[in-house]
């Protein structure tokens, strides 16, 4: 078996990617207690013993797409029994109320769901202007230091009229709820299956990173 290195992943990607673990499990990780941590199934292993509730044999996933399903039913006034994983969120959340109707949802979920970005023309427009405006530095600081503060309001002001939708399907955005709202996704919160785990990392990671499943095995090698 190919023993693979995360060796294309930013350290500080994966630091951030465990601050968003830690908030949809429910644990705290303290200053160097990964430092002994160097395989992705190290890491796996270290989180499910970090978890400290009951472990139960029931579905996360099935149980997330249901409390969504219900949501939307509740909200959008749609008859829960038409309602499938493969449902086009197009269909439910047209973009002249687009935000309004996903804030909806989030209220009765009781958490956030993140499936809004701005137009990709927008952001490599602003991040055209960042990179030009950080050269301007060198010949012109103010007019370099006017872009960069401009660029980062339109990243703020971008994500905050977000409206594309990146996602495609009700059982995509029930896949990503339970990855990042893990434990509020559960019928029981105060419980967990222990056995869903290493499947739910290895979806977030590949799913954040780009990478191909195959490559986190056990025995891939985290950075440090």
């Amino acid at each position: 078996m190919t023993d693979y290195a995360l060796k294309n992943v930013d350290p500080e990607d994966i630091e951030e990617l465990l601050v968003k673990v830690e908030q949809s499990f429910g644990i705290r990780f303290v200053s160097g207690e990964l430092t002994h941590v160097n395989t992705f199934g190290e890491l796996c292993d270290h989180i499910v013993n970090k978890i400290q509730l009951n472990s139960t044999n029931d579905c996360t996933s099935q149980q997330a797409f249901y409390k969504l399903r219900e949501a939307i039913s509740s909200t959008l006034q749609i008859d829960h029994k038409k309602i499938s994983a493969d449902f086009l969120l197009t269909d439910i959340l047209p973009a002249q109320s687009r935000r309004l109707k996903v804030r909806k949802l989030e209220d009765a979920l009781g958490f956030k769901l993140n499936i809004l970005s701005p137009p990709d023309w927008v952001i490599w427009s602003l991040l055209f202007l960042s990179i030009g405006a950080f050269i301007a530095l060198f010949f012109n600081w103010k007019i370099g230091l006017s872009g960069i503060v401009f660029s980062i309001a339109g990243f703020w002001f971008a994500e905050k009229i977000a409206n594309e939708l990146n996602l495609q399907t009700v059982g995509q955005v029930a896949e990503k709820i339970t990855r990042e709202n893990y434990l509020k996704s559960r019928r029981n919160p105060n419980t967990f299956n222990q056995k869903e785990i290493e499947k739910v990392l290895t979806d977030w990671f590949s799913d954040e990173f780009g990478l191909e499943k195959a490559e986190l095995t056990r025995e891939a090698a985290l950075t440090h």
